[in-house]
């Protein structure tokens, strides 16, 4: 049962993550690799916060907000300096590199040992740290689809969709496709980084190079869901 459990979690803390690549893979039409980046930076804010004392709920939510500045500087380097996309989340991640060694003290691999993380203050109300990791998870996961399927509801969730649908149309509304975008890179990288920083704590630490392949998971999660659904 808790290998069962322990597997359904993994899977829910990913799908935060699939999501974020969900956003700009498709309802965006953006191939962003800024996602590699964004992953590990979320572990490493987390690890650092919670290593220097911070209350690990605190320090997610400073993990998540880092993920979201991550897709600010992507989106202004592919909306106003005209880089690429691709290329753009490749500048990004390079970048995030050098600036995840900072964060976690010049040190590639940071423990956060046995502080305290989200999963831990849930197992004081008795729960076992898989029935934790799987609460936690899952409640996440079930806010994330609550609060954006109200924001595409929305007029501001209408435009951010008619930008990855058609640009020439949307602007020819009088939308701002740029501000669209940056809105749109802030959020999905937002959410990647806050798998990432669930992810540290719930693996005990956090690494420079734990990102290299979550793209592939990312993406592949998302055309597995579009073939099942």
């Amino acid at each position: 049962m808790n290998f069962v459990l322990s597997s359904l979690s993994e899977g829910l803390l990913w799908s935060i993550m699939a999501i974020g690549v969900y956003l700009t893979f498709r309802i965006l039409d953006i191939a962003d690799m800024t996602a590699e980046g964004a992953f590990p930076l979320g572990a490493a804010v987390v690890a650092s916060q919670i290593q220097a004392g911070r209350n690990p709920w605190v320090a997610t939510l400073l993990g998540f907000l880092a993920g979201m500045i991550a897709g600010l500087v992507s989106g202004i380097l592919h909306t106003k300096m005209k880089i690429p996309a691709l290329l753009t989340g490749i500048v990004t991640l390079t970048g995030l590199y050098s600036i995840n060694i900072k964060i976690m003290g010049g040190v590639p691999n940071l423990s956060i040992g046995d502080s305290s993380t989200i999963f831990k203050s849930v197992m004081k109300l008795g729960l076992s740290n898989e029935e934790a990791v799987f609460l936690i998870s899952i409640s996440c996961l079930i806010i994330v689809c609550i609060l954006l399927t109200l924001l595409m509801k929305t007029q501001l969730g209408l435009v951010l969709r008619s930008t990855g649908d058609n640009i020439p149309m949307s602007e020819a509304n009088g939308v701002n496709v740029d501000n669209m975008k940056m809105l749109g890179y802030m959020i999905s990288n937002g959410l990647i980084a806050l798998c990432g920083a669930m992810f540290a704590q719930n693996d005990g630490f956090s690494d420079v190079t734990s990102g290299t392949g979550t793209i592939v998971v990312g993406l592949s999660a998302v055309i597995i869901a579009e073939v099942l659904i």
